[in-house]
């Protein structure tokens, strides 16, 4: 197995632990400034998160890079940004952080542009990333991170930017994903 499928791989691995600092019922301690306060828990999730999202764009590089191109890494690679996105999302609709419906949403998009890049392969051919939904990864990148680290430093100013970055995700999410479909149009059976 060559480096950029192991560190999806890590990607993969680093889900469980994310979802085990976000859900336990053990509180491992605060920290506290002023009317701020974080758990442990979340800085630990909040941290490994990071670590997680930030191989996502590292394995592409790599494998593009050095040449070494799977079809493991291309199976691997979607199915960790979908598995670490959707079950950090779970987690915070479980902790009363995120509105379900962004969190189905996002969720929907991403299996629908999945089973659409599905269809492209059978086709012989690849979807590439779009423009958009590239944004629409670093902006639910920084949803996540803000709603993980109880929206600080905007707290201070009482500015909900973590609340207003969740809407324009799914509003960005939802047009990524028309996006993908009215370019691939052409890959959908319609009989």
């Amino acid at each position: 197995m060559n480096l950029a499928n192991r560190i999806t791989l890590v990607r993969i691995f680093l889900v469980p632990i994310i979802m085990f600092f976000l859900l336990i019922k053990v509180n491992l301690g605060s920290f506290s400034i002023s009317d701020f306060s974080i758990t442990y828990n979340q800085i630990a999730a909040a941290l490994i998160f990071i670590v997680a999202a930030s191989t996502d764009g590292l394995d592409g590089y790599i494998a593009r890079k050095n040449k070494i191109v799977t079809n493991l890494g291309k199976l691997l690679d979607p199915l960790a940004d979908k598995l670490l996105v959707a079950a950090v999302l779970i987690s915070l609709v479980e902790m009363d952080k995120l509105n379900a419906l962004i969190a189905i949403v996002i969720i929907s998009r991403e299996f629908a542009v999945t089973g659409l890049r599905q269809i492209a392969l059978l086709e012989g051919s690849v979807m590439a990333a779009s423009t958009w939904g590239k944004w629409k990864t670093a902006i639910q990148i920084t949803m996540i991170i803000a709603l993980l680290i109880n929206n600080f430093p905007f707290n201070f100013i009482d500015f909900p930017f973590d609340v207003i970055a969740s809407w324009v995700a799914a509003a960005i999410t939802v047009y990524s994903g028309v996006d993908y479909f009215l370019k691939n149009k052409h890959l959908i059976p319609v009989e």
